[in-house]
């Protein structure tokens, strides 16, 4: 088949993948630079930008309702990311490293029922189970405990995931070399499979706060009287109109995410560089003891 002639259909064809994934992109991240850019604007006018202005962060800083949901949303999801990283070690390390037990596939079922499951079903039988337990023993009421918890069972299957994957290319002969130098399977836990998972354990970690942080079909099921997080504030008022203060929100959001991500990316960067000098300085060593071939 010839090529066209055409100098703009042979570009076309020649870079094919990248304008598609150019069209993605700009898919994809068009309207959050529409929403930053609105977030400035003077007048609550939409589509027309009228003037630079800062009266939105303004006013987000006065809304005691935007704060109050922030501060909340922060702590459900620092408590949620950190409870779901460490549940999620567990029970991958107990997929990975024990291939046979008894009820090893309802173990699996039931870990990763929650990545399949809608959430509305989840926050639902949540609720019914915390209404039970309240009714039955007077705790806990719908509010922060119940939040994390319904947060932590949908964290704990993603980041189970995504430890699972990592610890299943961890070298098996690095634990048993441990173990023959006199190491009891909990400190080979701690000071060899720990730190060759940690890159995982940072990605899970990350993703289990983001999903929290932004979840709202849980929050609905499980919050309570005064109890509301960011997202549940952002909802209920998006649905009685458009309010600016929305906007600079999630604008600061954006923000600290971009800041995070270029964060955790110039330290990983910088790691795995350290690791391939480190590497590169083994190799280039002189053996610690002479070769008996080259002595004789």
């Amino acid at each position: 088949m010839k090529s066209p002639t055409n100098p703009l259909l042979r570009f076309a064809e020649n870079n094919f993948g990248r304008l598609w994934m150019g069209l993605v992109y700009l898919f994809l991240y068009i309207p959050l630079f529409f929403l930053i850019v609105f977030s400035f604007n003077s007048t609550r006018q939409d589509g027309v930008f009228t003037g630079f202005s800062l009266r939105w962060y303004q006013a987000l800083l006065a809304d005691s309702r935007l704060v109050e949901g922030f501060t909340l949303s922060l702590k459900v999801a620092l408590i949620t990311g950190t409870l779901s990283v460490v549940l999620g070690c567990f029970a991958a390390f107990v997929l990975v490293r024990y291939l046979r037990f008894t009820g090893r596939t309802l173990f699996y079922g039931l870990v990763n029922a929650p990545l399949v499951m809608p959430e509305v079903i989840i926050g639902l039988s949540l609720l019914l189970l915390m209404v039970a337990v309240q009714r039955t023993l007077g705790w806990p009421d719908r509010g922060f405990i119940t939040i994390v918890s319904g947060h932590t069972l949908l964290g704990m299957a993603y980041a189970t995931v995504v430890i699972q994957s990592r610890l299943g290319e961890v070298d098996r002969s690095l634990e048993e070399a441990a173990m023959d130098l006199g190491c009891r399977p909990v400190q080979v836990f701690f000071l060899v499979t720990l730190p060759n998972i940690a890159p995982a354990l940072v990605s899970a970690w990350l993703l289990t706060f983001t999903l929290s942080f932004d979840d709202v079909v849980i929050s609905e099921f499980l919050s309570g009287p005064g109890v509301t997080t960011l997202p549940q504030v952002i909802f209920s008022y998006a649905r009685r109109g458009v309010n600016p203060s929305i906007y600079a929100a999630a604008t600061l959001l954006i923000a600290a995410v971009s800041l995070g991500i270029i964060a955790y990316s110039v330290f990983m960067l910088r790691r795995q560089k350290r690791l391939d000098r480190e590497i590169s300085a083994a190799t280039r060593a002189e053996p610690a003891f002479p070769d008996p071939v080259a002595a004789r």
